[in-house]
């Protein structure tokens, strides 16, 4: 009898699965590379396969999440050649149940969950009850959501932040984003906050090219140049971060996530991260009072998906299937 909801958080990189029930707690997480496979259809079969010969039938539904837009019949993946319809998706997997939501509305649909282990402090502040919150960072893209809290439950508001066009607030910025529209053209905002951002922004100040992880790896081991490449990072992903806040009046919280984030979580605090979040005239003091998290959960993405599969696991119907 279908009883379990299979979630998953599919990035541009790689995605995490793991089953629910009505709880929500997600169970036997499995993460894989998505340059493994040729789709949404065939990660999902390999992982349903690996869960053993029960896996298809005790699963009656999904939620995945996914790094695009996801409010459409037609998804796809924004940094990916992966697409899929929803109808398509359900039917060929038998399933009762199916959803398909952004992977940052994911997240916003966990941040309520997460506890004080999950988070990194960046700065004071105290959060207001009740009040928006805002969810976002770099990752393969730059992720954005709100949160609000109507009657009593939290909603996400989700967008493409992370396309939006990025400008430049002094000589430094300007310089580095003259670098960027000639390479480009036309820069936004994840063609610098992202991981390829972080590597293309150490390339242009530093002239080496190292992949993301190595320019944070080599920041670690004490590396002048890329300790520098992330601090010019973590000065625009502030500012960013600021503007955002007053867009939806974070007074509730900020909480960065994303791979990205959470790698340079030891550089927060030495970097102009927070000066920048605040520099805001005249609204620097809201925003001095606006507490900052890193979400170091290693994965935020399946706990939101989980609190929306429980929901579905509710309203399995038994011997149910979708042909």
């Amino acid at each position: 009898m279908p009883h379990l909801i299979l979630i998953a958080d599919i990035g541009g990189t790689s995605s995490r699965l793991a089953v629910v029930d009505t709880d929500g707690v997600p169970r036997d997480i499995q993460i894989h590379r998505n340059d493994d496979f040729a789709g949404f259809k065939e990660l999902i079969a390999a992982d349903l396969d690996q869960r053993g010969p029960g896996a298809r039938t005790a699963v009656g539904g999904a939620v995945l999440a996914v790094a695009g837009p996801a409010d459409q019949e037609s998804v796809k993946l924004t940094n990916r050649d992966w697409g899929f319809t929803k109808r398509d998706m359900r039917k060929h997997f038998g399933w009762q149940k199916f959803a398909a939501v952004n992977d940052f509305e994911a997240l916003a649909h966990g941040v309520p969950a997460l506890g004080a282990s999950d988070l990194v402090p960046v700065g004071g502040g105290l959060a207001e009850p009740g009040a928006p919150m805002l969810v976002c960072g770099p990752g393969t893209g730059f992720g954005v959501a709100g949160i609000v809290k109507i009657a009593g439950r939290h909603h996400a508001i989700t967008g493409e932040g992370g396309r939006a066009r990025l400008g430049a607030a002094d000589a430094e910025e300007a310089l580095l984003l003259g670098h960027l529209v000639r390479e480009l053209g036309p820069v936004v905002v994840e063609h610098a906050l992202s991981g390829s951002g972080l590597a293309r922004i150490h390339r242009i100040l530093a002239g080496a090219a190292l992949t993301p992880e190595a320019v944070i790896a080599a920041a670690k081991a004490g590396d002048e140049a890329a300790r520098e490449t992330c601090n010019v990072f973590l000065k625009l992903f502030g500012r960013i971060a600021g503007d955002l806040a007053l867009i939806v009046n974070a007074r509730g919280g900020v909480y960065l996530a994303g791979g990205v984030s959470a790698g340079l979580a030891p550089f927060f605090a030495e970097s102009p991260f927070r000066a920048m979040f605040e520099e805001h005239p005249p609204h620097g003091p809201r925003l001095v009072a606006t507490p900052v998290n890193i979400i170091t959960h290693p994965t935020p993405g399946l706990i939101g998906c989980g609190q929306l599969g429980a929901r579905l696991a509710r309203s399995l119907k038994p011997g149910l299937h979708v042909v």
